[in-house]
């Protein structure tokens, strides 16, 4: 008869997330995932291989639970007028009231970006698909407002650089994504 396992993976994950998000993969050392999960470093190895595969599940938890929901009045088949910014100003509030938090800084796979994970052609991808969708849908947002395909560009842009700030200057952020607004509503 094969052992059930004794946890809830996705809670581990979850937990996983926060610590990788909140202080980088790199920084976080096994003890600190094994105070975050809740699981024995001998269950960590066993249901995710290592710690790279745990952060693996960590980034799918993240485009699933947090980066795909936030996108997806952008990525609609109807988007409405406000959906755009609507996600502006929910990124800016989120980047505002982060030092009232001590889960998230700024956004996880941006801040991968400068980790030692930044080589692996795996991550690159996931970092790269990431930046593609969230320029697809913003493009799509902005094209609905009858903007020109640059600003599309261009309001990623101010998003990519919001959120990889948000980690050190949640005021800084906020503050370029409301220009982002102002612009498209010009």
């Amino acid at each position: 008869m094969a052992r059930t396992t004794g946890f809830d993976r996705q809670d581990a994950v979850a937990g996983a997330r926060t610590l990788f998000w909140r202080r980088g993969y790199d920084s976080a050392s096994t003890s600190d995932i094994e105070a975050a999960t809740g699981l024995s470093r001998s269950s960590i190895y066993n249901t995710f291989g290592s710690k790279r595969g745990l952060f693996d599940a960590a980034i799918q938890s993240y485009l699933d639970e947090v980066v795909h929901p936030l996108l997806s009045p952008l990525r609609a088949d109807q988007i409405s007028n406000i959906a755009l910014d609507d996600y502006l100003s929910r990124l800016s509030t989120a980047a505002l009231t982060q030092d009232r938090r001590d889960d998230v800084r700024g956004c996880l796979l941006l801040a991968t970006a400068s980790s030692s994970l930044a080589e692996d052609p795996a991550i690159r991808a996931s970092i790269t698909d990431y930046r593609a969708t969230l320029e697809h849908a913003i493009t799509r947002g902005t094209q609905h407002l009858g903007h020109a395909d640059p600003m599309g560009t261009l309001v990623t842009a101010a998003v990519v650089g919001a959120l990889t700030i948000a980690r050190v200057d949640g005021r800084a952020a906020a503050d370029a994504l409301e220009a982002a607004r102002a612009l498209i509503r010009a």
